[in-house]
């Protein structure tokens, strides 16, 4: 569908691609990856036609649609939601007006034998088929199911988009581009603004009714679901494997291990070569064979072995002055915009030296009482900061303040103060941004290295209480395992709002969840907070398939033990019937890839002036539109099933 062919894009000097060539095809989805500012997004802008190519080229079959999500973008005001997404169907709105207009022009005429009356009636028959063909019938239907697929509520439908963040915003984009259904999707970091649930369901998308995807993600999970191809940007090369993330981590490695003990074979006998050589160069008794291995050398291939970008994110805070044994105590906390209460009676005490999450569904309140403490709005009841409390603070928008017309060393430079700024280069050389980096301008920086920029504020000056809030967007793997450790390392307060389980795991040891307007607080780590949920989860199941029980405390053991009985005992019985659902849904996804393949075949036909004319293959179309719906349906609810098994499993 795309061929990239001595693909080289450079910016001042730096060259980001150096004659790279690959191809993209129809149906794949391939994750493309690489350290921060390696080129991932200006590959895909490239890919857009928003970026154009030093030298090499990039061909398109005719007619090929591209949709694309860029990590930041310009939204426009004024419509609803449900009317912003209807956007995507713009052709068939209009195509519903010009037919409307052509019916109502059949019941105001009265001459019915003329031939401009046959040619409206002509008209109007093809409308309506090209309408139906369309998806005319169901367009509102989709709209609905992939707004609500993202977190939507139906009550938020008619809302205008001005009241939604900037997060919420990019869901509206994206499910625009959804809907558009192009040949080819571009997706840059789509689930930084998105919660579980909607991860979720977009994998779920993306891996079954999406045609091509290219996407960039660091979501080690969101990757693995989606993705069959992994293509890495390193140096200015792209290595290609067509597996799906962390087999290709073990691939790569594999490879450069392999790749570097072939190259010290070669070298040993390289070397033992020309000792011969040297040794015996003036016997006359060896000449010939002095002259062998000489020509032995000359014709060897020499073997090399990847350049490895090894340049490494050097983090580490600076000691935490000392502050009260309370940094955060806060008692029947309630916050409402208007009329719409985001949560209320949230009493909660954070010690000297906690790590802890907040976590939850958007728009439940995470950001919101960040804000609280932040003091940055109102709320009710009490919230108060210990002693000598000083907080460093990361919102989600961070990088997106930060003066595009600033170099990265006039952006520190500007708020540094003090004996700081003697420090401000090795600060700089510590993020990567070390050289020539450090003079170039914010708005040529990808959206990871603007993210470490802003993080940079934070090492300006000592602080006890970290707040993070989504600090891993836009961050690559090693990024994240480095700011990890060294949050780790940390020996003040920290509060993070992630969605990221990887990046929350081993650093937290304690969880806030907030959802149906409360804050309930878990300790111990993610992974527990999350196999207590599903623990939480089989109780409701199994309590709600047997009759009340009286409260008592020995019942109460009775019913846990039953509990873990009757889960142990059925363990068996419900793998099997999951593999059971797994091949149906299988069965049904071959039905469906079958059915599809068929659909396109005649829509080809009807392309043609013979194929248009055959009514046969309309009815034909129209029928296995319909069969497909139902089949999709029916995947829709195995795959529910499957995943309701597996939760309880």
């Amino acid at each position: 569908m795309i061929s990239v062919e001595g693909l080289t894009v450079e910016f001042g000097g730096f060259t980001l691609f150096d004659d790279i060539s690959f191809v993209v095809n129809k149906k794949e989805r391939i994750a493309l990856v690489g350290k921060n500012g390696a080129g991932k997004s200006t590959m895909l802008k490239t890919f857009a036609g928003l970026q154009a190519p030093t030298r090499g080229n990039i061909s398109y079959p005719k007619d090929i649609t591209i949709g694309y999500l860029p990590q930041h973008m310009t939204l426009k005001e004024g419509n609803t939601v449900f009317e912003e997404a209807s956007l995507a169907f713009e052709h068939i709105q209009k195509m519903e007006a010009e037919l409307n207009e052509v019916n109502k022009q059949l019941t105001e005429r009265t001459d019915y034998e003329s031939d401009a009356y046959h040619n409206l009636i002509e008209k109007s028959t093809h409308l309506h088929e090209q309408f139906l063909m369309s998806g005319g019938n169901n367009f509102q239907a989709e709209i609905e199911k992939t707004l609500t697929g993202l977190g939507f509520s139906r009550k938020d439908f008619e809302r205008p988009t001005s009241e939604f963040s900037g997060g919420w915003r990019m869901r509206i984009e994206l499910a625009k581009l959804l809907l558009q259904r192009p040949d080819v999707l571009l997706l840059d970091e789509p689930t930084n603004h998105l919660d579980i649930e909607s991860i979720q369901w977009l994998e779920n998308f993306l891996a079954t009714r999406a045609n091509a995807v290219v996407l960039v993600s660091h979501d080690k999970a969101f990757l693995d679901a989606v993705t069959q191809r992994t293509i890495e940007i390193s140096l200015g090369r792209i290595y290609d494997y067509k597996v799906a993330y962390s087999k290709y981590v073990e691939l790569r490695k594999e490879h450069r291990e392999q790749q570097m003990r072939a190259f010290e074979n070669q070298q040993k006998q390289i070397q033992k070569t020309e000792e011969f050589i040297e040794r015996f160069r003036y016997k006359a008794t060896k000449a010939v064979q002095v002259q062998s291995r000489i020509k032995q050398l000359d014709k060897l291939e020499r073997l090399e072995v990847d350049d490895e970008d090894n340049a490494m994110l050097n983090l580490k805070f600076p000691p935490a002055p000392r502050s009260g044994s309370y940094p955060v105590i806060i008692e029947d906390v309630e916050k409402s915009y208007g009329e719409h209460l985001i949560f209320k009676n949230v009493t909660l005490t954070i010690n000297r030296g906690d790590k802890v999450a907040f976590v939850g569904k958007n728009g439940e309140g995470k950001s919101t009482l960040v804000k609280c403490i932040m003091d940055e709005t109102d709320f009710k009841g009490k919230l108060e900061l210990g002693h000598n409390v000083k907080i460093g603070y990361f919102a989600q928008n961070q990088a997106q303040l930060l003066d595009e017309e600033k170099t990265v060393f006039e952006t520190i430079d500007y708020v540094a103060v003090g004996d700081i700024r003697t420090k401000i280069r090795d600060i700089l050389g510590a993020f990567m941004f070390g050289g020539e980096a450090s003079d170039k301008k914010v708005k040529v920086l990808s959206g990871g290295e603007r993210s470490r920029l802003a993080m940079i504020r934070l090492l300006l000056e000592p602080v006890n209480l970290l707040i993070l809030d989504e600090p891993t967007n836009h961050l690559d793997m090693k990024s994240k395992d480095v700011l990890k450790d060294a949050l780790r390392e940390f020996e003040g307060t920290v509060i993070v709002v992630s969605h990221d389980r990887d990046f929350l795991n081993g650093l937290v040891d304690k969880v806030y969840e907030f959802g149906n307007q409360q804050v309930k607080e878990h300790l111990g780590g993610i992974y527990e907070f999350l196999e207590k949920k599903k623990m939480d989860s089989l109780k409701e199941l199994e309590v709600s398939t047997n009759t009340p029980q009286k409260n008592q405390v020995q019942e109460k053991v009775t019913e846990q033990e039953s509990v873990n009985k009757l889960t142990y005992e059925e363990r068996k019985e419900l793998s099997r019937q999951i593999k059971r659902i797994e091949k149906q849904i299988a069965d049904v996804e071959k039905v469906i890839e079958n059915k599809e393949t068929e659909i396109a075949e005649i829509e080809n036909k009807l392309a043609t002036p013979e194929g248009a004319s055959d009514t046969s293959l309309f009815e034909k179309h129209g029928l296995l539109t319909k069969e497909l719906e139902s089949d999709m349906s029916k995947w829709e609810e195995l795959t529910i099933e499957l995943s309701n098994m597996n939760d309880n499993i």
